[in-house]
């Protein structure tokens, strides 16, 4: 199994959300600071690999903020500016479970994980197509067509909206408020937006203003595990993978599917 890639070594193995969290952290510092005078400049993203027993997920989850990823960033960041370590106002963070781990990510020694700083030289030159459909609420297209090369898809309502700050958007994947389908009216005019990840070679869903709690919500639901996510900020993305539905508002879902939809 993929957790089997960690050793215990000598060091003790943190068995608690603290413990957990305070290794991880520690870890990433000491990596971030090898970067610094490097790398460093070029740094996109950081990536947390997180392969542990089954068993031990929950506590491992915990010790992330599986449910509010932006937290974990935020004590990143904190060290870094405590440690004068110099990220780009952009950077983003990925925590990924059960995945195969690169090459060239860190792997600790007392703790079922792994950290990858994701770098310019590291993007992926892979080039993909997507597709999205309605199971619930009413779209103005029957489906639509994600690539790679596509730039960012506004999620919306109206395909037209002015924000509260008086500029026009244009939401590509939009639901018309003039429709008689009630789950229309629980989409904000700046909802989401989904973009290709160059670096990971994924596409990822991004919560907009209209989007953000306590505003109308959105949620992922995995097609492999089942489990939902919700999205808290605008800054951290949550990547789409085959079947996942993604839950806008009250009780929109789109289907993400890289297959062609069969009324395309």
């Amino acid at each position: 199994m993929i957790f089997n890639l960690f050793k215990s070594g000598t060091e003790e193995r943190p068995d608690d959300v603290k413990s957990i969290r305070h290794a991880l952290l520690h870890f990433i510092k000491q990596e971030l600071q090898k970067a610094e005078g490097g790398e460093g400049a070029n740094i996109k993203g950081l990536c947390v690999y997180m392969n542990c027993d089954p068993k031990e997920r929950h506590i491992y989850e915990a010790a992330v903020y599986v449910d509010e990823p932006n937290k974990l960033k935020a004590e990143i960041q904190r060290i870094c500016d405590d440690y004068a370590l110099d990220l780009p106002f952009n950077w983003t963070l990925s925590i990924i479970f059960d995945e195969d781990i690169p090459s060239e990510a860190a792997v600790m020694s007392n703790l079922s994980a792994a950290f990858f700083i994701k770098t310019n030289k590291h993007f992926v030159k892979l080039t993909a197509t997507a597709y999205l459909q309605a199971l619930s609420g009413e779209t103005l297209k029957p489906s639509y067509t994600l690539t790679s090369e596509g730039g960012k898809y506004n999620i919306g309502r109206d395909a037209k909206a002015q924000s509260d700050e008086g500029y026009f958007r244009t939401n590509h994947i939009a639901f018309p408020s003039t429709s008689n389908n009630d789950s229309n009216k629980y989409i904000s005019r700046q909802h989401a937006h989904i973009e290709w990840n160059h670096s990971t070679a994924k596409f990822m869903i991004f919560a907009d203003e209209g989007g953000i709690p306590p505003r109308n919500k959105i949620k992922l639901r995995s097609a492999l595990t089942e489990k939902i996510t919700k999205l808290h900020s605008a800054q951290i993305g949550h990547e789409l993978e085959e079947g996942d539905q993604i839950i806008l508002g009250e009780s929109v879902v789109l289907a993400f599917s890289y297959q062609e939809f069969e009324n395309e």
